[in-house]
This record gives structure tokens, C-alpha cells and sequence, in this order.
């Protein structure tokens, strides 16, 4: 399990890219989408023409005001396909900027992760954001295929994710707060990202608090305990993908992955901008 963990993290930049890029600000600009409606519409395109609160339902943890502020009247501007080829254009465009494209193992890493994103195909029940991605076409290209089956193993992750929460009763902003409170995640940007209005945050805080799940504004040692459960319970449901590369296939992805990972850092593509 932390083998397929791993691996997943490693690769992880390389999908997660595409929510920092210029190019995909820029091409999401001359549909005439601008701002947070770009975010929202290019992740739940998918969907095909996503309603707020189809999203606030599935991206789970962002203020449900901010969602339907942005999502409402964008379809009015373009097409879920229009905003499909948008992002995969903007995501080839960044990766070959990094270099992606030309790293040694390319081909490998491909194959591995590919074949892990077709077994996760097998496994879409109850996962609505995956399933999504999933019935979508192959790209072309094989740096586009390559962000592309990443994206649907961190969908499909996610979606495991949300079902985790879910069943301990954890909504979306008590997991940002509890996600905040790791300090692995500057809590200026999941409050700026996620925009949910400061006395709503300490008043959620406080109630963690009165779980005894926050120590101040730490995790607990209770809190610690649920969120190592979350994040276990997360990465045996990411498993049915991980599972079709077996061990080997596993190490082999995750020693791979590091230099794909580190040229998108490298190249700043992770960069708030």
C-alpha cells in the first residue's frame, strides 16, 4: 500500500499542474471564463454542463457560495468540449515547457501508469468525478495521455477520499481545517483557495475543538488518529488501480516517477500566479 502511495505522489505534479499554469489561465480566458469559473468548469467539464451544486457536491470541501458564483452563467459563455480541449491543450503546453516529454523513461512511466488508470476503470461505482474523466477519450499525444491517466488516478483517489469523510462524518470544511491544522499546507492558501468566510472557519474550528480533534490549532492526538485513518482508509480504496502493476510494477513507478515530479517543480508549474 505505501508502495502504490508512493508511486501515486510521486506522479501526483504532473496532473495537479494544470490548476496553476498561465496556459491553462489563458486559454480558459478566451472561452470567456476568468477567475475561479475557470478552476470549477475545466475539472466538472466532464460532467458535461455541470450544475453548482453538482460540483459543490463532488469538490466537496470549497464555500458553496464561491462555487455557485462562478459556475453560474458559464455555460452560457462556451461548451464542456470547448473547455476539454482547452485543458488538455494547456496541459501539453506546460508539460512540454517543463520537459516532460523528453525525460528518460517517458515511455515506461506512460505504460505503467496508464495500465494502472484502466484497471481503476473497472472499479467506478460510487465514484461520480472519476467515472466522469473515465468515459472520456484517450488523447493523442502521449505527454496529454500521460496527464491524463494521472488525472483519473487522482480522481479516482478522490472520490475515495470524499466516501472516507463521508462515513466519519468529516464535511468539507472540517477537512480543510483538519488538513490546515497537519501544517503539511499553508493555511492562507486552503483559506484563499477554498474562500470560505473567516467566521465560518472559527466557528468550525471551535466545534473541532469540542471534539477533541484540535488542540489549539493542532491536530489533537485524536485528531492525528482520524486523519492517519482517513488518509489509510484513502489509499486502500486507491488499491483496485495500483493492484493491475503488481509490487514490482509499483516500485518500478515510483522510482520513475521522482524526475517527472521534480521537472514540474523545477520548471515552477506549481507556482501561484
Amino acid at each position: 500500500m505505501q508502495t502504490a502511495r508512493s508511486a501515486w505522489r510521486r506522479l501526483e505534479p504532473v496532473h495537479g499542474m494544470i490548476y496553476f499554469v498561465p496556459e491553462a489561465r489563458r486559454r480558459y480566458a478566451e472561452l470567456g471564463l476568468s477567475g475561479r469559473a475557470g478552476y470549477f468548469t475545466s475539472r466538472s467539464a466532464a460532467f458535461g454542463r455541470a450544475s453548482a451544486e453538482l460540483v459543490i457536491s463532488t469538490f466537496y470541501n470549497f464555500n458553496p457560495d464561491v462555487v455557485r458564483q462562478a459556475v453560474d452563467g458559464a455555460w452560457d459563455a462556451t461548451t464542456p468540449q470547448q473547455v476539454l480541449d482547452a485543458r488538455y491543450a494547456a496541459a501539453g503546453e506546460a508539460l512540454r515547457r517543463a520537459g516532460v516529454h523528453e525525460l528518460p523513461g517517458a515511455d515506461e512511466v506512460l505504460a505503467l501508469t496508464r495500465r494502472a488508470a484502466e484497471a481503476a476503470c473497472e472499479h467506478a461505482q460510487g465514484r461520480p468525478l472519476f467515472a466522469a474523466h473515465a468515459a472520456l477519450p484517450w488523447p493523442e499525444e502521449p505527454v496529454v495521455q500521460l496527464w491524463h491517466a494521472q488525472t483519473l488516478l487522482r480522481e479516482f483517489r478522490g472520490d475515495g477520499h470524499v466516501a472516507c469523510l463521508l462515513s466519519e462524518g468529516v464535511g468539507g470544511l472540517e477537512a480543510l481545517i483538519l488538513h490546515a491544522a497537519t501544517g503539511e499546507v499553508p493555511v492562507d492558501f486552503l483559506k484563499a483557495s477554498r474562500a470560505w468566510p473567516e467566521e465560518e472557519w472559527a466557528g468550525t474550528q471551535e466545534r473541532l475543538r469540542e471534539r477533541g480533534l484540535l488542540d489549539g490549532d493542532s491536530l489533537s492526538p485524536e485528531g492525528v488518529l482520524l486523519r492517519r485513518h482517513i488518509e489509510d482508509r484513502t489509499d486502500r480504496l486507491a488499491l483496485p488501480a495500483y493492484a493491475a502493476l503488481g509490487d514490482a510494477g509499483c516500485e518500478r513507478l515510483a522510482e520513475l516517477a521522482s524526475p517527472f515530479g521534480r521537472a514540474v517543480v523545477d520548471a515552477g508549474l506549481l507556482k501561484l500566479g
